[in-house]
């Protein structure tokens, strides 16, 4: 889908990237509001798009409530657990500018997405100040749109497709407002980059193996449920693979699961003594030696006595 003409080789020597002409757009639930070019650099609320040839922002009607709210808030949430999972930090920006500067440099045409993904923070042009600059910082690997009172299927989704975000999430929650439009059902769709052309894909391209489905259930669950738990781990797993991480690279989780086998291995080795000595032998001075070689000498040995032989040259 195109939306607007192509640039014309004058213009493609001064411009990096294509700039559309004027647009002749409209936001469903939304309502246009005037932000002059001299007030947008200072300007601190929301609205889904800024031009600065008429200088108009199109807002949402709807005051913001929870119902628009909560899934880029638990999406930020549902990616923090993945990343510790992983082994390696992700980043989620909100609701910030992504932008398009005129030849001249100047603000031109101004994007505002519900929650934007950086799956790799430490090496990505990430962006500053004044937001996502197309041609100076690194794509989103995932874009997420909530409609709730809006669709973004409407232009919205064109100007994405146009600019090349690669990978861009359309939830609509379970949750309705009453001025929600009759026929939108909840979901959530992923709208894959491929070949300049979005198409509905089944899972991410982004987060592996993490459906549509699953995430749509895990932002709007009100509770981490074991079924998202066991996603979380999966998608985590999966990206760690790619890059030889994993969990014990997390410094937190690291020390909860050393935290966990340590519990373990005294459990197992409290069972083991009771077992070959018949009492848990707490008189037994274990300093310097391992769980694992306290195992290792109860497995081997003949008898008490010879267990606590063992025990003394392993200190030796």
């Amino acid at each position: 889908m195109k939306l607007h003409p192509e640039p014309t080789a004058a213009q493609r020597q001064t411009q990096p990237y294509p700039q559309p002409a004027q647009p002749a757009l409209e936001f469903p639930g939304c309502r246009p509001v005037t932000i002059k070019c001299a007030d947008i650099d200072s300007y601190e609320g929301r609205f889904e798009y800024w031009d600065s040839d008429t200088e108009t922002a199109w807002m949402v009607c709807e005051p913001t409530t929870d119902i628009h709210e909560l899934p880029p808030q638990r999406l930020a949430a549902l990616a923090a657990l993945i990343a510790s999972v992983r082994g390696s930090p992700i980043e989620c920006y909100g609701t910030m500018d992504l932008l398009l500067r005129s030849g001249r440099g100047a603000r031109w045409r101004i994007l505002q997405a519900d929650q934007a993904v950086y799956l790799h923070p430490m090496r990505a042009r990430l962006p500053e100040g004044m937001g996502m600059v197309l041609g100076e910082h690194d794509f989103p690997d995932v874009v997420l749109e909530v409609d709730n009172t809006t669709d973004v299927r409407r232009n919205k989704l064109g100007l994405y497709q146009e600019w090349g975000f690669p990978e861009v999430w359309v939830e609509v929650p379970e949750r309705a407002s009453p001025s929600r439009p009759a026929g939108r059902q909840p979901g959530l769709v992923i709208h894959l980059l491929e070949d300049g052309v979005y198409r509905p894909a089944p899972m991410s391209r982004a987060f592996p193996g993490w459906t549509a489905v699953e995430i749509h259930a895990a932002m709007n669950e009100p509770v981490l449920s074991a079924a998202t738990g066991r996603v979380i781990e999966r998608v985590g797993r999966a990206l760690g693979e790619r890059e030889g991480t994993g969990p014990d690279d997390t410094p937190w989780l690291r020390k909860q699961r050393e935290e966990g086998r340590a519990k373990g291995r005294a459990k197992t080795l409290k069972m083991l003594m009771r077992k070959v000595l018949g009492h848990d032998a707490k008189d037994l001075d274990l300093t310097g030696v391992s769980d694992e070689a306290v195992m290792d000498a109860l497995l081997q040995c003949a008898d008490e006595a010879d267990f606590r032989a063992r025990l003394q040259g392993l200190r030796r």
